[in-house]
């Protein structure tokens, strides 16, 4: 059997926008079963790095695969830590340092489990899923990032 439906992205061209973060938080406000909701924003940080000054990072992934594993990792800890629902936006192409690059929300009944589970998310999507980002420097050179 197969489905004409397309599969979830969890990626996004450019950087998060502020807009997207807000909607995500708004959507929320009536949700009466959610007690607490954890958010994590990751940003491109201007790092030195052998003296010079990271100005953007340009992500690239394996977007099929990336969004298979994402989707695995969020069901996983959905069910680990009972949440009521887990979002996660990833920037593709061209993010200038300062820009939101990443977003995890996570939203349960109770504190605990959603503090958790998004530190637990974020962890786990940086180390487990294929997606890359090339460091641009001050001086138009640039290098692979690895995670930290």
């Amino acid at each position: 059997m197969s489905s004409d439906k397309k599969a979830k992205s969890f990626f996004v061209n450019g950087p998060v926008s502020p807009e997207k973060i807000a909607a995500n938080i708004a959507a929320h406000q009536n949700k009466t079963h959610v007690g607490a909701s954890q958010l994590f924003l990751g940003q491109v940080r201007a790092d030195e790095v052998n003296g010079l000054k990271v100005t953007a990072i340009e992500y690239s992934a394996y977007e099929e695969m990336a969004n298979a594993e994402i989707a695995r990792i969020r069901e996983e800890i959905i069910v680990k830590y009972k949440l009521s629902c887990a979002h996660v936006y990833h920037s593709l192409g061209h993010i200038e340092a300062g820009q939101v690059c990443f977003f995890v929300s996570v939203s349960s009944p109770h504190r605990e489990a959603s503090t958790l589970a998004c530190s637990e998310m974020v962890e786990r999507i940086k180390k487990e899923v294929p997606v890359f980002g090339r460091e641009l420097f001050e001086n138009d050179s640039h290098q692979w990032k690895t995670n930290q």
